[in-house]
Formats: C-alpha cells, structure tokens, sequence
C-alpha cells in the first residue's frame, strides 16, 4: 500500500479524533458576533479524498475541487463580513457582503484577472463576494432587491461555500454546467408571495470588469429566470438562464478564436448557453428531497451537455443527518468535463491560455452516486462560539460511451485512463466560527 494512501488514512483518523474528543453542551451555538449591524462569521474546512486505486498522476478524473487523491488539503478558510437586507423591509434598506476565501478552492473559484496568476502554490487567494446590496419598496408587492459589485452565481443548488453543501465532493452539474461567480447587476422583483422575477447583466461567467484581462471577450452576458415559492406547502422552484461569449484570445484589440474548419471567428458573436432548474421539497420536518436539471451549449465550438441530479437529506437529529445524490451528466462531444494538472490550469483553459495542463476523455456519460453523513457534535462553549461538522462519505463515479478503448479513470502518469469506475472514501471536517 502507497505512502500517500496511508497519509490519506492518517488525515481521516484525526478528522474522526476531532470529533470523539468534544464534549457535550446541550445549547445551541449563539449567532456570529456582530458590530452594529453588521455579522462576522468565517470557516475553516480541510479534508482527504481516498482512492484505492492511487492514481498515477493522483488525480480524481471528474472532479474540480477535490481532483487529489489521497492527500489531505485545506481546501477553505473563509472570512464574511455582510449586512443582509431585511426581506420583511417594506421601505428602504441596503446591505453589503465582503467574503475572501484561502485554500486549494481558489484555484478553480478566480475571477479572471484578480490574483488568477499570483501564485502557482495550490494554496492561493480569492475574493468570493464584493458587493452592495438595496431593496426598493417600489413597483412590485414586495419590492426589487437590488445587488451590484461581484458575486456568487445564483444557479445552481450547490454552492462555494462548504457550510452550504452537505456533501464534501461536489455534482458534475456543478463543476461543469453552471457559472461560479459574476460581476454586474442583479435585480430580484418580488412580484408577490409566490412569483420573484430575476434579471440582470454581468461580464460573463466567472468575469471580472472587461478591462486588464477581467474578461476574456469583449461581450456582456445576460441573466433571467423565475423564482416560484410554495405553490404548495414547502415546495421552490428556481429556474434561471445565463447567456452570453465566453470564449476568446485577446490579441491587441481582436478577439479570434479558430473553430473545427480553421475559419477565424470572433467569440464575442457566439453565446455559451446555460439553463437550469432547481426544485427543492421539504417533505417533513426531517426530509428534504432536490433536484436539479441543467443544459449548457457553447455556440462556438458547437458543444453541449446536459445532467440531472437528485438530493435526499434526512435529518435524525440536531447533530446527525444522512444524505444520498445521485447524478448522470452527459458530456456530447467531451468538450466540458476535465479535470487541471496543475494549480492554474482550470483558469489557464478558461481564459484560453497554453499550456492547458488539464485531463480530458472525449465524449462520454457519467454517473456518480454519492452516500454521506453529517455530524455536528456539540462544542464547548468559546469566545468565537465555534462548530464542527465532519463529513464522511462514499462516492462511485462510473462512465460509459466513450471511444473503444478509452476509459475515463485511474489515470497512469501519461494521463491514460485505465478503469470506466472510480470509487471514493472521502471526509472534510469544518470548524466554523
């Protein structure tokens, strides 16, 4: 057995070891401390993924943050401070939300342009969220929500931030189908109980301002789509679309990109086309059922692909809670799902930047199914009113419809897939504060 797999099981035992040696408390943890109205919170989450078949390149075919095998990394230390807008606010209100983020993450969540090549250390750094925020008592039953400055994509059911997933891996909808961050406007109309109206126009899909290398192409993208809120008890539905150029060198003041026939095009006439669904159920006080639907299409390179994933999360208690994902995404022309060699890669392709340092397997379909636990065992009581979360889990990855001969895991040191199934045991713990 491996060095690197027996440190991977060295990280999990002491994760395990955290959690065995706190003491009980029966109070429930107080709110982040706050000065005026203003919250401070932030996290620390570090975790292992263990792959029996130790790769040769110890990389996870499939997966963006958690692509190392048996090594254990901090994959977040992140820091918020925000003032939320009172959604009960029938006058005027305005918040704000600054977040940073340390740890192997940032190396898949830059924005183009904002310390994207400060380092080649996988540990970099990364602004999540800069913006402001106001709500206008105006136009609608319950007003516009207004948000401008840089943010956190609204598609999608999982999230940057490990306090808001239960699962330490993440979907292949995720890492593959859908933005992570945007800079531009984003307005929220409150229409009535029921119906909220999304709009807004932002530099592009992980974009930062279109100027000093922020953006990749010199085209806005656009963002519209309909929230729907308990149209029976306990029933969401959020369906949003992004479009707009996503591709494209910067050559002087051109953008060209050449496509299959070696015809040069200009990228700012081809739109990446992004369209997803989230249905969320909270069944009864324990259960929670999810799913997601999404489609995306770069016009351009005339690729596309498509995934649905299905949550379930059972809570047993306060500190125990099971939870189970299943997923099947398409990948029609192997065009989207790859997985970075090296700590720029994943910004490097983006941006349309060589060398690509990235592991990719052609067309192909791929399903996971992931099994995990939540548990939050209860802390003594400190100054920063801190908890812990660890997450174990078992995770399956299977592909099928590639070219003969080709497989997408177990990758050997020339980067050539050796099996059709990857099976992971993964854990994270987060101190949260």
């Amino acid at each position: 057995m491996s060095h690197k797999f027996l440190s991977g099981t060295a990280a999990v035992a002491l994760l395990i070891g955290l959690s065995a040696a706190a003491p009980a408390r029966a109070d429930e943890t107080p709110a982040h401390p706050m000065i005026g109205p203003v919250m401070f919170s932030g996290h620390v989450e570090a975790g292992t993924n263990l792959n029996p078949d130790d790769p040769e390149n110890n990389t996870n075919f499939g997966q963006l943050f958690t692509d190392r095998s048996n090594s254990f990394r901090m994959n977040q230390l992140m820091l918020t401070a925000e003032k939320d807008l009172n959604p009960a606010a029938t006058s005027l209100d305005w918040g704000f939300k600054a977040q940073l983020l340390y740890g192997t993450d940032a190396r898949i969540t830059h924005y183009f342009g904002v310390w994207d090549h400060a380092t080649n250390s996988p540990y970099q750094f990364d602004i999540t969220e800069l913006n402001g925020q106001v709500h206008l008592p105006e136009f609608f039953s319950g007003g516009v929500d207004v948000k401008a400055g840089m943010y956190s994509t609204p598609i999608g059911y999982e999230v940057i931030d490990a306090t808001g997933n239960f699962f330490y891996t993440h979907s292949y909808i995720f890492n593959y189908g859908i933005p992570l961050k945007h800079t531009g406007v984003q307005t929220v109309s409150h229409i009535n109980s029921m119906f909220d109206v999304w709009a807004g126009v932002d530099s592009g899909v992980n974009a930062w301002l279109p100027t000093r290398g922020g953006d990749n192409n010199g085209s806005p993208a656009l963002l519209a789509g309909l929230g729907v809120n308990n149209p029976i008890p306990n029933l969401t539905i959020l369906a949003l679309a992004h479009l707009g150029p996503e591709n494209g060198y910067v050559k002087g003041n051109s953008f060209t990109y050449r496509n299959g026939a070696g015809v040069a095009q200009d990228p700012n006439h081809h739109a990446r086309q992004i369209y997803d669904i989230v249905t969320s159920y909270k069944v009864n006080d324990q259960l929670t059922v999810a799913n997601e639907i999404n489609y995306i299409r770069d016009d351009l390179f005339r690729a596309s692909a498509e995934g649905a994933a299905f949550y379930g999360i059972y809570a047993w208690n306060d500190q125990l809670s099971f939870g189970a994902r299943a997923e099947v995404f398409r990948d029609d022309q192997g065009f989207f799902v790859s997985t970075p060699l090296a700590s720029t890669a994943f910004v490097n392709v983006q941006r349309a930047l060589s060398p690509a340092s990235v592991l990719s397997n052609g067309k192909a379909t791929y399903s996971e199914l992931t099994l995990g636990v939540n548990y939050k065992p209860a802390l003594p009581k400190t100054p920063l009113n801190a908890g812990l979360t660890i997450r174990p889990e078992f995770r399956w990855d299977h592909s099928w419809g590639m070219n003969p001969g080709a497989h997408a895991f177990d990758a050997s040191a020339t980067s050539t897939g050796t099996k059709d199934d990857q099976f992971l045991f993964s854990i994270d713990g987060i101190i949260s504060f």
